[in-house]
């Protein structure tokens, strides 16, 4: 049922109808987020071509259209041709998620290259049935644990932790007491699929313990425990610069439907000027990277002849809505217009609109709750991640059954109490704190790419920031004056 709106102020214009239900679409499995411009130019004429104007792109970095022919021969030519797999039946497999597409956006561990992707996702030869995330713990772009199976980098080079959870209930990810390495991963996910782990019959070490026997594979014991990353959402739009002169480009819809003109003349752009690969991200948007310095006014022209706005604020960006749920991007749609006009930061924070059943990875969650009565008015929940972290998978209630029109007043509430333990700087122990931060007192920031340090005391000339300016009042588009990587890359000293 939709929400009830008391006036029309609270709504404004309404999102775009739409007759699409994610039944009917097709789910193309871009392993690892990956894809060539070339196999992404055939399934967009493809999907054209079975009559749909637009394609959606999935939290797990899938490509989802329209199927209004139902021409099945089409779609096993097109994929046969690029062997990528595909879907039409519900969600019975699922896409490989990978945090390459974090590469060169945000900084990563040390020894994870372009290659160490390829050759893991390589060795994946099934359509898994399970969730399987590949995962960076440096980078906050891509979450580490939305998946059934959970493969983390370490610290030590191509081992990576094992992470499980196979049911919503499970609040905290299993971790396994072993590393296993890189090329390994795809033979024990299988092992781990073929135990069915979803029927709960079985404990998350008693299904490890399982499938570890029936294997040979290079181990490392487990030598310490995870580092999570900050809980600072991703800036992953706009064109920016990155180390060697090249840009990355960050695209991202409002209503997650990006037109086939568009792609197409994307596509077109990426083999003129040598784009060798695309990546999705789960915020459903598409990162070009690697754009010469010669190509990018190419690139601009492209923008501005599609009308292409590449300056949203982290405010609009930072929100995870589950596919075709209009419901959903009404509420964040009456959410941000309600929080713009408060002119409130909320930099660093990510929100998810929950309506059904979806894995939570946002540091804040607007959850609506089941209508006892079909009279009975809409009520939500706000929750918020332990420490404002998604990673650390716990979320605790903010306040429960408050009317939508309460809601932007509450978020407001909960972002002071963000900034407010920003203040204390966490020890290795949650129940220790840090010595806070007194009146007057500032602080650095130093660039991760460059080395370039950000001194609240001094500001940034350069930019027209005035000495203290806190850094988290920076604008959302901040960028390092000299490499221009995002505000994003940087990280208090």
């Amino acid at each position: 049922m939709s929400i009830r709106f008391k006036s029309a102020d609270v709504m404004g214009t309404k999102a775009v109808s739409t007759k699409e239900k994610k039944s009917d679409l097709v789910r193309v499995f871009v392993k690892g987020g990956i894809i060539s411009p070339g196999d992404f130019q055939k399934i967009i004429q493809t999907a054209n071509e079975l009559g749909a104007n637009f394609v959606h792109l999935g939290s797990r970095q899938d490509i989802l259209f329209s199927l209004k022919d139902k021409n099945l021969e089409i779609l096993e030519k097109t994929f046969d041709s690029i062997q990528t797999a595909y879907d039409t039946d519900g969600e019975e497999f699922q896409n490989i998620v990978s945090s390459y597409t974090a590469l060169d956006v945000m900084p990563t561990t040390h020894w994870l290259a372009s290659h160490i992707y390829h050759y893991i996702l390589d060795t994946f030869d099934y359509k898994p049935k399970l969730k399987i995330n590949i995962t960076d713990p440096v980078q906050n772009l891509v979450p580490l644990f939305t998946g059934n199976i959970n493969f983390v980098a370490s610290s030590h080079e191509n081992y990576w932790y094992v992470y499980l959870r196979f049911s919503q209930i499970d609040t905290k990810p299993w971790c396994a007491p072993e590393l296993v390495f890189g090329y390994d991963l795809a033979k024990l996910a299988k092992q781990i699929e073929a135990f069915d782990p979803q029927n709960g019959q079985l404990t998350h070490s008693e299904i490890f313990r399982k499938a570890r026997e029936g294997l040979t594979i290079n181990t490392q014991n487990l030598d310490q425990e995870l580092t999570y990353p900050e809980a600072t959402s991703p800036y992953y739009e706009g064109m920016n610069r990155i180390t060697g002169g090249k840009y990355w480009l960050g695209l991202y819809w409002r209503n997650n439907k990006f037109t086939i003109n568009f792609l197409k003349a994307l596509c077109e752009l990426c083999l003129e000027t040598n784009i060798g690969k695309l990546s999705i991200t789960p915020w459903k948007s598409l990162i070009v990277r690697g754009i010469a310095e010669k190509d990018r006014l190419s690139w601009e022209k492209l923008l501005g002849k599609f009308g292409i706005n590449i300056r949203h604020s982290s405010l609009e960006l930072n929100w995870h809505l589950p596919v075709l749920d209009e419901e959903a991007l009404d509420i964040k749609n009456y959410l941000v217009r309600a929080l713009d006009k408060q002119d409130i930061s909320t930099y660093g924070l990510s929100f998810s609109i929950k309506i059904r059943n979806m894995v939570l990875f946002t540091s804040i969650v607007i959850e609506k709750n089941t209508q006892a009565k079909e009279k009975d008015p809409d009520s939500f929940n706000i929750l918020y991640s332990k420490d404002f972290n998604p990673n650390l998978s716990e979320y605790y209630y903010f306040v429960k059954n408050v009317a939508l029109e309460t809601i932007p007043s509450l978020l407001i509430e909960l972002s002071y109490k963000y900034y407010d333990q920003l203040d204390v700087r966490k020890t290795g122990d949650p129940k220790e704190n840090a010595e806070e931060v007194k009146p007057g007192q500032t602080r650095k920031y130093q660039c991760s790419s460059c080395l370039t340090i950000y001194d609240e005391s001094i500001g940034d000339p350069s930019s027209d920031i005035t000495a203290g300016t806190a850094f988290l009042k920076l604008p959302a588009d901040y960028s390092c004056p000299v490499c221009e990587s995002p505000k994003s890359a940087y990280r208090l000293i």
